[in-house]
């Protein structure tokens, strides 16, 4: 699935950057946006083939990003796994409710979340 473009949605800039060599590192082609408000505008003109979401985003947060992406037909068929420093206990089954392939906990394992990417781009 090299090539394929994944959107970031992270609002810290630091793990943007390291999401980011990691995914170039694997050939994938990336996109970013740092909050909610950004994040459905960026996904309509990026077109992304998959898209990585932190819940606690200034301007709404990922829940709000994926309800209305499920609202959305241009977004609504993009998988999306939830990398997220919330509660698991609380927030995962919501994400994955919501339409979340998966849902990671920060710090994220690299190994399991790239084997997440390419399962969800396979499907």
């Amino acid at each position: 699935m090299k090539g394929n473009k994944i959107l970031i949605i992270e609002d810290d800039a630091d793990l943007r950057r390291a999401l980011n060599v990691r995914l170039r590192a694997s050939e994938y082609e990336t996109a970013f946006a740092a909050d909610a408000i950004m994040a459905l505008s960026i996904a309509k003109k990026e077109a992304p083939d998959l898209i990585l979401l932190d819940l606690g985003l200034p301007g709404g947060g990922g829940f709000v990003v994926l309800e209305r992406m499920q609202h959305m037909a241009s977004l609504a068929c993009i998988p999306v796994i939830v990398v997220s420093a919330s509660d698991p206990k609380t927030n995962e089954k919501r994400a994955l409710d919501s339409g979340a392939k998966a849902f990671f906990q920060k710090p994220v394992d690299n190994d399991q979340l790239m084997q997440a990417i390419q399962r969800a781009l396979l499907k």
